[in-house]
């Protein structure tokens, strides 16, 4: 073949490609032995790892930052920055997590965003307030989460070596690959690769659809991806090599060929579509419009992505990751931010969940981080001089989760810091009880626990 024809045939199948998103056949491998609670699950691997003191604690800057900068304007300031997920009331000074005044003047972040939702999520479901993980870092947390295992290689480049829920999901259930997705905040850390395991009995015959957002529909996906055009194998020879880039950082292929989902042609033909509109009928613009201004973050984009795809395709799983919160290592009043935007993430979500006429009332929602975060803080401070955190000790592995939704109690708490209830394996399993797949997941033998969230209820 020709230098200037396999430029062109090369470009031309990366760019079908990444256009339409890798997908099994769909058979049913074993009859459902249990009933679900729900046809539809969603699960947000929430936030970047999130410091039990800020979050369930509601201890602000008295626990996070007086007792180390002994500051007596931030002695007794505690409180709720999460109010769509908990209860309680928020901090009533030292606001600095919220939208700047429109005017221009106050203090940067002193107004809270309004909840989205007028009852938090705490009193519509269970909340374990103190449950415990196995790893501080973020891959392996995130492993945990989607396999209920923590075996696994470090995530550089590396799958998990467990079957994730998409896996389990697919070949228990028989459903169609776009009925399973994940959608991810951005294509770093590894995540890309969480669709899917390398276990030999699942694998990506089984794996999910996956949409890095804010990558594929932001400023690089329009470049590379919104016309799906031919590029000149000459004169434009490196903008080849840069959308070659792009797709291999995407999706951690180093180059080889994408493993098939097995999505049908006419998934195939729905996805492009969906992508079409998406780039090119201003649906970009809806869904980002839909969010203020100012609540507006990586995190919260991300998950106005993922209600579009759930509009789309009324998915049986979709799992959604955040990571802005993570900023906590080099700033403090950032990572409030963030966490505060985490929680309007949350409560648009749910609000989007119960008025869609498909998904509403027939969708469970959980919520866990991937760990926590430290007990003593690192010695970097921002521009409030607050220090920041990292995440590596035995209060990083302090987790929480949040779940409700059909047959789920209302306004139960359970767990605390002296008998902490369940672990962050146990969600992956849970999502499956609720689905009706629990005993087939169960019986091969492949997770941390084999008891579920609602088992310890």
């Amino acid at each position: 073949m020709k230098r200037r024809q396999f430029l062109k045939t090369a470009g031309l199948t990366t760019a079908a490609t990444i256009a339409a998103p890798y997908i099994l056949p769909s058979g049913r491998l074993f009859a459902q032995t249990g009933s679900g609670l729900a046809d539809h699950v969603v699960f947000v691997l929430f936030a970047g790892g999130v410091r039990h003191q800020e979050s369930i604690g509601q201890r602000y800057l008295h626990d996070s930052q007086f007792a180390y900068t002994n500051d007596p304007n931030i002695e007794d300031v505690e409180g709720n920055i999460m109010p769509n997920m908990l209860t309680g009331i928020a901090p009533d000074k030292k606001i600095v997590y919220g939208m700047d005044p429109v005017d221009g003047g106050g203090t940067p972040g002193s107004l809270p965003l309004p909840p989205v939702l007028s009852q938090p999520l705490q009193e519509k479901g269970v909340l374990f307030k103190e449950m415990t993980c196995r790893t501080a870092g973020h891959y392996l947390g995130l492993s945990a989460l989607v396999s209920g295992n923590y075996a696994a290689t470090q995530g550089l480049r590396q799958k998990p070596l467990a079957p994730t829920i998409f896996e389990y999901v697919r070949k228990h259930l028989g459903v169609p690959a776009t009925k399973t997705w994940f959608i991810g905040n951005g294509i770093g850390n590894s995540t890309p690769l969480l669709n899917y395991s390398v276990h030999t009995d699942y694998g990506a015959a089984y794996g999910a659809n996956f949409f890095a957002a804010t990558t594929t529909f932001g400023e690089k996906g329009v470049a590379f991806l919104s016309n799906a055009k031919s590029y000149h194998p000459e004169e434009e020879l490196d903008l080849v090599y840069l959308m070659k880039n792009f797709l291999d950082n995407s999706f951690l292929t180093t180059g080889g060929a994408l493993p098939s989902l097995g999505n049908t042609p006419e998934e195939t033909y729905q996805i492009k579509e969906f992508m079409r509109r998406v780039f090119h009928e201003g649906e970009a613009d809806n869904i980002i419009n839909a969010i203020p201004g100012q609540a507006r973050n990586n995190d919260v984009t991300t998950v106005a992505y993922a209600c579009a795809v759930m509009r789309e395709f009324k998915p049986t799983v979709t799992v959604i990751n955040m990571s802005n919160v993570d900023g906590c290592h080099s700033n403090f009043t950032g990572y409030l931010r963030a966490l505060h935007r985490a929680d309007y993430a949350a409560g648009y979500l749910w609000n989007f969940i119960q008025n869609d006429p498909v998904m509403g009332g027939n969708t469970a929602l959980i919520i866990a981080p991937e760990h926590g975060r430290n007990a003593e803080p690192n010695n970097i401070k921002d521009f409030n001089d607050w220090y920041a955190y990292d995440h590596s000790d035995e209060n990083a592995l302090r987790n929480f989760s949040l779940m409700l939704g059909p047959g789920i109690p209302a306004g139960l708490t359970l767990g605390n810091e002296g008998s902490p209830l369940g672990d962050t394996a146990q969600c992956m399993l849970t999502v499956a009880e609720i689905l009706g797949i629990k005993n087939q997941v169960a019986s091969q033998g492949l997770l941390y626990n084999s008891q579920s969230l609602l088992d310890l209820i």
